[in-house]
């Protein structure tokens, strides 16, 4: 019967347009006053919400990424990926989509990586006669690809939930973001052999070298945050605070592209961020515990092992299928709190390894930055083109079915997942 209010009050909530953050606190609110539970335990288990060390890389890494988009960081990346893969037909497809994936190694978001990578490249697609739709698609489609390759701020989120390694997630991340992306630019480099897009001009040596001098710094910004946590120097969360203090000094004085009146702007706008993403995991906590206390998550559990018989194929099939939905209608970092708990009985009742769940957990829910009505991603790439959000809309499906095949495919597949955590770290 609770599990019923729970959910009941929390959709209705989301129906009449509250805000997805107290949306989880009022619902659960209203399971505690059901339950007859003290007020006194709301504020206190609100606070657990957010007391945990790993939960201060979600603001750096928020800022991180803003720094990166706006302090001239992806511009030069972009610039030099253009001089050495742009000359070919379909070339500055294949850059915009390994620009997604290189900036996604700094930003550890989708929309950050779609506005930096947009912002560079959809001007100059524009002017070389691809077709800005496409573009635009491919640019928002490549954007999921900045939650899956780490650093991800939805990883960490998963991390704390699940308590599990944020190293071991980030390292599982790797050959996922690597197949989308590889999906991704075998189909953009199809279309622009069928409609015939230009071949882009030949870089010379020198003009190259210089292109590659410029951009080093922000070349070095993955090999610094990724180097020193899979070396041990340094943990994910020193990692954020490192990737802000080395952005802003590359964007102020190697670049001189960040003022202070830009850097107080970013500031705001990443706290902001942080402010609403903090905020829904101190709600998700309260929401989870009137999950645990009426035991809703192996009620789950085991409906879905009674209609699946045990059967993994069928059971993965089925939760795989409810988180590629809820990408389509809930922010990713509300819909992986509040699956999360909801999901991990029944993977660990099959056995399932909980670092293989958690990268499935950040692919789907990815593919949802890219797939109507929600799409953070479209929402970005229209606001840089001017184009209505339906027109992006259609040349994106086909991109969006083969980033669901490859999310698929790494959860029939996890050694796709697992082969460099256990390579590396032995003990996945």
């Amino acid at each position: 019967m609770m599990g019923w209010i729970i959910f009941g009050s929390f959709f209705l909530l989301m129906l009449i347009g509250v805000p997805i953050g107290l949306a989880i606190g009022l619902a659960s609110l209203i399971v505690f006053l059901a339950s007859g539970f003290p007020l006194q335990m709301v504020p206190q288990t609100l606070l657990e919400g957010n007391n945990s060390f790993a939960l201060v890389a979600v603001p750096f890494f928020i800022l991180a990424g803003d720094l990166l988009a706006k302090g001239g960081i992806s511009e030069r990346i972009v610039s030099f990926a253009e001089a050495s893969l742009g000359k070919r037909r379909g070339g500055l497809s294949i850059v915009s989509v390994l620009a997604s994936m290189f900036i996604a190694a700094i930003s550890g978001s989708g929309a950050a990586t779609t506005a930096a990578v947009g912002s560079a490249l959809l001007p100059d697609l524009k002017e070389k006669k691809y077709d800005v739709d496409f573009s635009a698609a491919l640019i928002a489609s490549a954007g999921t690809i900045g939650v899956v390759i780490p650093p991800s701020v939805p990883m960490v989120l998963y991390a704390v939930i699940a308590g599990e390694s944020v190293a071991k997630l980030f390292m599982g991340g790797f050959l996922p973001g690597i197949l989308m992306g590889g999906g991704l630019i075998a189909y953009a480099l199809w279309i622009a052999n069928r409609r015939k897009y230009p071949e882009g001009l030949v870089v010379e040596g020198r003009e190259k070298f210089r292109r590659f001098v410029s951009a080093i710094w922000g070349l070095l910004t993955p090999v610094l945050i990724l180097g020193g946590i899979f070396s041990g120097v340094f943990t994910p969360s020193e990692a954020a605070a490192v990737a802000v203090v080395y952005t802003i000094l590359v964007a102020a004085f190697v670049y001189k592209a960040l003022t202070w009146k830009k850097f107080y702007q970013l500031v705001v706008g990443a706290g902001v961020t942080s402010a609403l993403v903090m905020f829904i995991i101190a709600t998700a906590k309260l929401f989870g515990w009137g999950l645990a206390f009426y035991q809703i998550p192996q009620a789950v559990a085991g409906a879905i092992l009674g209609l699946a018989g045990n059967n993994a194929l069928l059971i993965y099939l089925m939760i795989g299928i409810v988180i590629l939905l809820a990408g389509m209608f809930m922010e990713t970092a509300s819909a992986l709190i509040i699956l999360t708990p909801i999901f991990l009985p029944a993977v660990q009742a099959l056995g399932g390894n909980l670092i293989h769940f958690g990268i499935l957990m950040v692919v789907g829910l990815a593919i949802g930055m890219a797939t109507p009505p929600v799409a953070i991603n479209i929402y970005v790439a229209s606001a840089i083109t001017g184009l209505p959000m339906g027109r992006i809309t259609k040349p994106i499906l086909p991109m969006v079915l083969i980033l669901i095949a490859v999310f698929f495919l790494c959860t029939y597949a996890p050694d796709l997942v697992l082969a460099l955590p256990r390579l590396f770290m032995k003990s996945v």
